[in-house]
Order: structure tokens, then sequence, then C-alpha cells
């Protein structure tokens, strides 16, 4: 048995990435998991969200379609991760906070993260990089000095058993 610790550890970006990738496992949303991790400035976790319906809104009754009529789709319902989290906290303030999110704010999401104080964001997936919202989302972020950054993934395997 060695008397050493363990050199490696996985690092607080690991760490909460993971946290936010397993929040997105909750949601029922058949095409698109997305979960956030709202943490302060000293490593605490401070709130998670994943994307889905509003609280009291079956997700048996309304739609899952990502096409079609507007109000037999799914955009005009669901709650996306970040806004969850935000929503989701019950503390006095989130000035400060680091958002770790599984793909890149929309628009609508980054009104949110700004009003609240979050200082940071660290996102994995920027798959709609070239969509007019995410350019809206770092026109404003810029314009707010809000850091964001994308996640550095190691490749090191992060295996969960239950």
């Amino acid at each position: 048995m060695s008397t050493e610790k363990r050199n490696d550890y996985i690092t607080w970006d690991e760490y909460f990435m993971a946290v936010a990738k397993i929040a997105g496992m909750r949601s029922k949303d058949p095409n698109s998991q997305v979960g956030s991790c709202i943490v302060s400035a000293d490593n605490k976790i401070l709130s998670i969200g994943y994307n889905g319906f509003p609280r009291g809104c079956s997700d048996d009754t309304f739609p899952w379609a990502r096409e079609g009529e507007p109000l037999e789709s799914k955009y005009f319902y669901v709650v996306h991760s970040e806004m969850n989290a935000i929503l989701n906290y019950t503390g006095e303030s989130l000035e400060g906070a680091r958002l770790y999110v599984s793909l890149f704010p929309c628009n609508e999401c980054t009104k949110a993260i700004i009003q609240s104080g979050i200082s940071t964001i660290i996102y994995d997936s920027d798959k709609y990089h070239d969509e007019p919202m995410t350019i809206a989302s770092r026109r404003m972020l810029d314009a707010a000095g809000v850091r964001y950054y994308r996640y550095k993934n190691t490749g090191r395997q992060i295996n969960i058993e239950v």
C-alpha cells in the first residue's frame, strides 16, 4: 500500500464537466441531452440543470418533435439546461460563478447568464457555432466581459460505476 497521494486524479474541469454531462443524462429529450453545472469560485457546486419541460408540464403530453408546426414542436416549451440551473439556484447570488455546460449557450440563455453574474462559461460542444443565435451569444458575452472557453478534453476516460 502506497503512502504517497495519487497523482492521476481528475482536474476540476474534468470533474465539473462530468457532472454537467451526467445531469444531461436526466433529460428525456430524444435528440439533445444537455446538462449544466454552476460552480462557485471555491469549487462548490451551486446548482445543476438539464433540458426539459417546466415543472407541471408533462413530458408525456408536450411534444418532443424538432420539426413541424411551432406549437407541435419542443422549442416553445423546453427549458434549456443553463436556464434550469440558474432558476434552480436557491442562494443569494451567482456573481463570479463558473458555468460548465455540455453545449455552448443559445442567445436566450446567454442573457440569463449575463444577468445572473456568472463570470465564466466552460462548454464542451459548439455544434451551432455559425448559427445566428450562437453568434449573438458570443457578441453579448464579449460585450459583457463574460469569459468563455472550450473544455479541453484530456482524453482520459472517466468510468462511473454504480
